[in-house]
């Protein structure tokens, strides 16, 4: 039987600060591609599998034992994080994002490449 009264325990990465942004933009994109038409299927394919991989690198970086390890899952999730800003330009271009809300969005890329750079030292 579980203990029902222990605190709730967390994995490494989730304490991580880029961690909470960058799912806080996978919010944000998910936003964005239920907003897009039927038409836009390989725009909103790639939003949704981009922002994914931020996170899931980001997480699996913080498993690696290694400092080389941390730092190319960091890179990998830094590349998404930047594709995804190419994404958000894509729909603002094509019409089907308002800017006032890609600069939210691309505000959250901003920290998050930010601090994935300085990881991938």
């Amino acid at each position: 039987m579980q203990d029902t009264h222990s605190p709730i325990q967390h994995l490494d990465y989730e304490n991580l600060d880029v961690y909470r942004c960058s799912l806080e933009f996978l919010a944000f994109a998910f936003q964005v591609i239920d907003s897009l038409q039927r038409g836009d299927g390989e725009l909103r394919d790639q939003l949704r599998r981009a922002s994914i991989s931020v996170v899931l690198n980001i997480a699996e970086g913080a498993g690696k034992s290694s400092a080389p390890d941390r730092a190319r899952f960091h890179a990998i999730a830094r590349g998404s994080a930047m594709e995804c800003g190419a994404l958000v330009d894509v729909c603002v271009v094509a019409g089907r994002l308002d800017p006032a809300a890609a600069q939210r969005g691309k505000a959250l890329l901003v920290r998050i490449v930010s601090m994935l750079t300085r990881m991938c030292r």
